[in-house]
């Protein structure tokens, strides 16, 4: 009977300090929600007009043969620091791609979000792909149907730009588009 209480004791601690070191964010600081995570002051999940990432469903298992896509034909969307979302300067770019998209109906997009050196690793993921969410959101809310859309998150692991300071980081805030026809 010791011996299985130990076991069970030593299992929660391991829980326990898995929640504590993964990132879990509460009040303040990069992550954190407001409103309930609807889109209060300081959420980072407000899209558009009335629009939310909480209302997207999964992309379940959709992937893309990457081989057929092409890249850097479109402008990336920049992003404010700890921010997903696609501010109005930036919306035109959305708005070209999903131009292209109505003009070949055929079309797939690979959304991939990045995010610059500054945070842990595993909340740039969690950031890159918030990112890459709020624009196929954006294009699904423009009429583009979801599964002609797939998101990556690459963190801050591709650069654009090498260095540090805000000149630098400020390019590495981004969503690029590859595409295919």
């Amino acid at each position: 009977m010791f011996k299985g209480a130990r076991w069970s004791t030593i299992l929660l601690l391991g829980v326990c300090m898995v929640m504590a070191t993964t990132g879990c964010r509460s009040r303040g600081g990069p992550g954190a929600r407001g409103a309930a995570g609807r889109g209060g002051p300081g959420s980072d999940f407000v899209i558009a007009d009335g629009m939310d990432l909480l209302d997207i469903q999964p992309l379940g298992d959709l992937r893309f043969d990457e081989a057929e896509f092409y890249a850097g034909r479109f402008e990336p969307v920049y992003f404010a620091f700890d921010s997903s979302v696609v501010e109005p300067a930036e919306r035109m770019k959305v708005e070209a791609i999903v131009e292209e998209m109505r003009r070949n109906p055929g079309s797939r997009v690979i959304v991939a979000g990045h995010t610059d050196e500054r945070g842990s690793a595993a909340y740039n993921l969690a950031l890159g792909e918030r990112r890459a969410l709020a624009v196929r959101a954006f294009m699904t809310n423009l009429g583009i149907d979801g599964a002609r859309i797939q998101t990556r998150s690459y963190g801050e692991e591709m650069p654009a730009v090498m260095g540090t300071g805000e000149d630098v980081w400020r390019l590495n805030r981004r969503a690029e588009f590859s595409i295919a026809y």
